[in-house]
């Protein structure tokens, strides 16, 4: 199962893509969509909407898994986020490829063991199951990654269920 994973965000998107077959699961690449505060939101949300078709015309990912939108104190903030959303679920839809959302503490207990971990130890954990040798240059990557491998490793039940 080949899975393309987002951190979605306006001013940083994250996207990984990882491939689990027979147990093993490997990353095959993964980067950041960034955009200045002083770009237009429909410019910001274009590049990520165009970002994740071309990743999917790339990969052919089974199905796209995206981290649901953590609602803190800022709901400017979470807008935005929830922006950045639509424009992946739409670009996943447009190319027939499903959507699965997780929640960041599933996602964190699936690939850490612990529903609270921080960012530092999702990098770190997120290296040692890909076998990558340096960590994700960014938490963003390591989120996106984080959601692609929680995906992968989810029995099929699950997954319909999520």
């Amino acid at each position: 199962m080949k899975v393309l994973g987002i951190d979605p965000g306006t001013a940083a998107c994250g996207y990984g893509i990882v491939h689990e077959s027979g147990g093993q699961i490997r990353a095959l690449g993964q980067g950041c969509w960034r955009s200045g505060a002083q770009e237009r939101p429909e410019l910001r949300l274009k590049r990520i909407f165009d970002g994740v078709q071309a990743l999917i015309a790339a990969h052919a990912p089974d199905a796209v898994a995206l981290e649901e939108s953590f609602v803190g104190a800022d709901a400017r903030i979470a807008l935005f986020v929830g922006q950045a959303r639509g424009a992946v679920m739409v670009a996943a839809a447009s190319a027939g490829v499903e959507c699965t959302e997780y929640a960041p503490t599933r996602v964190k207990q699936t690939v850490c063991g612990y529903g609270r971990a921080d960012k530092g130890q999702v990098q770190r954990m997120v290296k040692v199951i890909l076998s990558l040798d340096a960590e994700p240059k960014s938490s963003h990557e390591a989120d996106a990654l984080a959601v692609a491998i929680c995906h992968a490793l989810m029995p099929p039940l699950a997954r319909l269920a999520s």
